[in-house]
């Protein structure tokens, strides 16, 4: 079955990096566009970042955009998030997720998803 496993979460003082790792298995990687979403406590999850199959398009969302690098390695199906400058409003739980169509803002497109790794910006 698919597989969407997140790491590299961890506690950060604000103005730290963070760099998250999502490894996929039991799908054609490749074939998939790949999303980071989070979801603070008490909040709804909302989009982070996005890029498409190959890598050649990538989206986020303004609050990220400048700080927050997506990408992928296709070769070991895994996507990337390098986040730069945290703030303690980046404190979340980001999951990733992965989906057969484009690169997309809207979670319900996606159709696989992982468990998560929590994010804590300290300030």
């Amino acid at each position: 079955q698919v597989q969407l496993v997140e790491s590299g979460g961890g506690l950060v003082q604000a103005g730290g990096s963070l760099h998250l790792s999502c490894a996929a298995s039991g799908l054609t990687f490749s074939r998939y566009s790949m999303g980071w979403f989070r979801q603070a406590p008490g909040k709804e999850r909302v989009f982070v970042a996005a890029i498409s199959w190959s890598g050649a398009r990538s989206y986020y969302s303004d609050s990220v955009k400048g700080r927050f690098t997506i990408s992928r390695d296709n070769a070991k199906s895994t996507v990337y998030l390098q986040m730069n400058s945290l703030k303690p409003e980046d404190t979340a739980v980001y999951y990733c997720a992965a989906n057969s169509g484009g690169v997309y803002a809207t979670s319900s497109l996606y159709a696989y998803w992982g468990q998560g790794t929590q994010v804590t910006v300290s300030s």
